[in-house]
């Protein structure tokens, strides 16, 4: 059994055409600077347009020193979120978790149950396996079922100039500047990717999709 650690990044897409994203660094208090702490949720289009791509990153603002030591939580499931219908609870979840240097995924599938609880759908017919790519190397990717899997380190992708961002939040300033202070340039994330067709998630409707860790 799993019980919820964080949730980050709900939204609406429709599975047409699609990019959203969410971002939260170590700020929250229950797993702030820990390997549970989602950084940041993508959920976008793919380059092959029957393809919708899911990106969760954890572990925010590690350094290039500290990368190569930085893992993965065996004792930590994240889980995709997606509800087809509207009403705001998961109709569909891929999960992933790691053992023993490899991410297995598990789904789109119905989870067995909803809400702060979650059980490892184990017997999904879908899903894959990737070997966690080490810090430096060339990635990992896998296939399975017109899925493609990546889990690993990489280069913190979200843009913030938290400098400016605090003084326009004190009254010191009005605007952000053009261009402006990467506050994350040089950070890196443990991110989790899955692309997925949308045959298996919804087609063309719509769908709200939000991201979760949860811990043993």
């Amino acid at each position: 059994m799993k019980n919820l650690k964080r949730v980050l990044g709900i939204g609406v897409i429709a599975v047409a055409c699609c990019f959203i994203i969410a971002a939260d660094h170590i700020d929250a208090p229950e797993v702030a600077g820990g390997n549970s702490d989602i950084t940041d949720f993508y959920a976008f289009q793919g380059e092959n347009t029957d393809n919708l791509v899911f990106v969760a990153n954890l572990q925010g603002l590690i350094s290039p020193a500290n990368t190569g030591a930085a893992t993965f939580n065996e004792n930590v499931l994240v889980e995709f979120n997606i509800d087809t219908n509207g009403d705001h609870i998961e109709d569909l979840v891929i999960q992933a978790i790691p053992r023993d240097g490899k991410m297995y995924f598990f789904g789109p599938v119905a989870p067995s149950q909803t809400g702060l609880n979650s059980t490892i759908q184990t017997t999904a017919t879908v899903g894959g396996i990737v070997d966690i790519t080490s810090y430096g190397d060339a990635a990992n990717i896998a296939t399975n079922s017109g899925m493609t899997f990546f889990a690993g380190p990489r280069d913190d992708p979200f843009f913030m100039d938290f400098a400016q961002y605090s003084a326009i939040i004190a009254g010191d300033a009005t605007s952000f500047n053009s261009p402006g202070s990467d506050t994350f340039a040089g950070s890196n994330v443990m991110s989790i990717v899955v692309e997925v067709p949308k045959a298996m998630i919804g087609g063309s409707g719509k769908i709200n999709t939000w991201v979760e860790s949860k811990t043993k």
